[in-house]
C-alpha cells in the first residue's frame, strides 16, 4: 500500500509538471470542493513556478517513501509505526481546516478579514480532495501496519510458548 501512495506521488509530480489542467478537472476535485463549499482555483490551469515546486516536493515524498521502504524489517516497522500516525495527524489537521476555516466556516474569520487571514489561501477544493485523500489511504496503511504488528506478536509469542514447553 505505501508503494502504492508512494508511485501515485511521484505520478501526481509529472502530471503537475507536465499538464496541471488535468488535476484540476477532475470531477473528485470538483464534486469534493462543491459539496464542501470550497472554492477551485485556477492556478492549476496552466504550468507554473508553483505548480513546478509542488511537482518537486511530491516527487521527493514519493523517492523518500520508496527508499524508506527497502528498510530492514525491525527499522520498517519502527519507521512507518511513527510515520503513518505523524502523516494521518498533519493530513487530518489539515483537511479540518480547509473546512472549518473556509469563508463562511465555523471558525473562519468574517467579511474583509478573511481576505486578509494568512490561511485563507489555503482554503480549497484542492487541497481538501488532496487531504482527504491521503487521510483515507494512511489510516487504511495504518491500520494494516497494526495488524501486522499484531500477528507478528502472536506468531512470536507461540514460538516461545513452544520452546518453553520443549525445555
Amino acid at each position: 500500500m505505501i508503494r502504492s501512495i508512494a508511485l501515485f506521488h511521484l505520478t501526481l509530480a509529472v502530471v503537475l509538471l507536465r499538464n496541471p489542467a488535468l488535476i484540476s478537472n477532475q470531477s473528485v476535485i470538483l464534486l469534493l470542493g462543491e459539496s464542501m463549499q470550497l472554492p477551485t482555483p485556477r492556478d492549476f490551469n496552466k504550468p507554473s513556478a508553483a505548480t513546478a515546486f509542488v511537482a518537486i516536493l511530491f516527487a521527493f515524498i514519493g523517492f523518500s517513501d520508496l527508499t524508506a521502504l527497502s528498510l530492514h524489517e525491525d527499522v520498517f516497522d519502527q519507521f512507518w509505526g511513527l510515520q503513518a500516525p505523524m502523516r494521518l495527524l498533519f493530513l487530518f489537521g489539515l483537511t479540518s481546516y480547509c473546512y472549518v476555516f473556509k469563508e463562511g466556516g465555523m471558525f473562519a474569520p468574517r467579511g474583509m478579514d478573511f481576505r486578509m487571514h494568512a490561511g485563507a489561501s489555503l482554503n480549497n477544493s484542492f487541497i481538501f480532495t488532496w487531504g482527504f485523500m491521503e487521510v483515507s489511504a494512511w489510516f487504511w496503511v495504518f491500520t494494516t501496519l497494526r495488524e501486522e504488528r499484531t500477528e507478528r506478536a502472536k506468531k512470536v509469542a507461540e514460538k516461545e510458548a513452544r520452546e518453553k514447553d520443549t525445555l
